[in-house]
């Protein structure tokens, strides 16, 4: 469009100068010549558009936005007057976050809630969306002709509202543990009714932080601690017990055995075995003076080498 006004604009000066100055006739007429051929070059130009892979092209005409044919990836001859407004409809990534430079927004950009327990809760958020190609043409006409006021415009506000709203239906701790997913269900079906409504598709929302008061974390710690401290002593108490009951068999076996030997020994086996003891120890190489004996027998003397 820019070359084809140029080349207007360069052909009637060119006209205009071979008119009025007989001496520049022919430099009029060159001048005149190059801008017709500008402006003949810039006319097919402008009938040609490229739209490239995850865009689409939404045409508009003296302010008038065609909403009945939405231009997808490749080559189209358009009306040259036309103006053709590109919107990304790839995966986009916000990012709200309290850490320094990590977000959209240079600084501290967390979203701060209240949870049902009265307690401030520091929430880091990313929503992934893209534009539905389908409503584009609804978009220019209600957001704007850029992603970045359909951010700021819906997104940013939309996503910081459904997140507090849904906040106080939970408590502080919950929102750190137990319930996150629950939580993260409620924003993610709100959200995508709202975005919907407005042609953009939500594709998922990240819960990436969730900062909790000082006070609720030291509460948290404390109670870990003294979890890990039950713990640790239920199961010292029951090695013990297996100790316990260790011993319990043991000495039962103990008492057992004894009670066998007891009731299976008599005299004879017990003089017998006696006698073989004596025997060893009087093979002993260090033995000197060996007496021996007991009960009614009479007790025996071996003399050592």
């Amino acid at each position: 469009m820019v070359l084809l006004i140029f080349g207007i604009v360069l052909a009637l000066v060119g006209l205009g100068l071979a008119r009025t100055n007989p001496k520049a006739v022919q430099g009029g007429r060159l001048l005149a010549l190059g801008g017709i051929v500008l402006a003949v070059l810039g006319f097919f130009t402008s009938m040609v558009k490229q739209i490239e892979p995850g865009e689409v092209g939404v045409k508009k005409l003296f302010g008038s936005v065609d909403t009945s044919d939405v231009l997808t990836n490749g080559l189209h001859v358009i009306n040259p007057l036309t103006e053709v407004i590109i919107y990304d409809t790839k995966t986009i990534e916000y990012t709200m976050s309290a850490t320094h430079n990590e977000g959209d927004v240079s600084g501290d950009d967390a979203i701060r809630v209240l949870t049902s327990d009265g307690l401030e809760v520091v929430i880091d958020l990313t929503v992934l969306f893209h534009l539905d190609p389908n409503r584009a043409p609804f978009i220019l006409n209600s957001l704007g002709s850029t992603t970045r006021e359909v951010v700021d415009k819906i997104v940013r506000p939309q996503a910081k509202t459904k997140i507090r709203d849904n906040a106080v239906y939970f408590d502080a701790v919950s929102l750190f543990s137990s319930k996150r997913e629950a939580f993260h269900d409620k924003i993610y079906k709100d959200l995508t009714e709202v975005f919907a409504a407005r042609g953009i598709i939500l594709e998922d929302i990240l819960i990436r932080n969730v900062a909790l008061p000082q006070s609720v974390k030291e509460s948290i710690e404390a109670k870990i601690n003294a979890e890990q401290e039950s713990q640790k002593m239920q199961f010292v108490l029951q090695k013990e017990k297996q100790e316990a009951d260790r011993k319990r068999v043991e000495a039962q076996g103990i008492a057992d055995y004894q009670r066998i030997i007891t009731s299976t020994l008599t005299d004879r086996q017990l003089q017998y075995e006696q006698i073989k003891a004596q025997m060893e120890l009087a093979k002993s190489p260090n033995s000197k003076i060996i007496v021996l004996g007991g009960g009614k027998n009479s007790p025996i003397l071996l003399q050592g080498n």
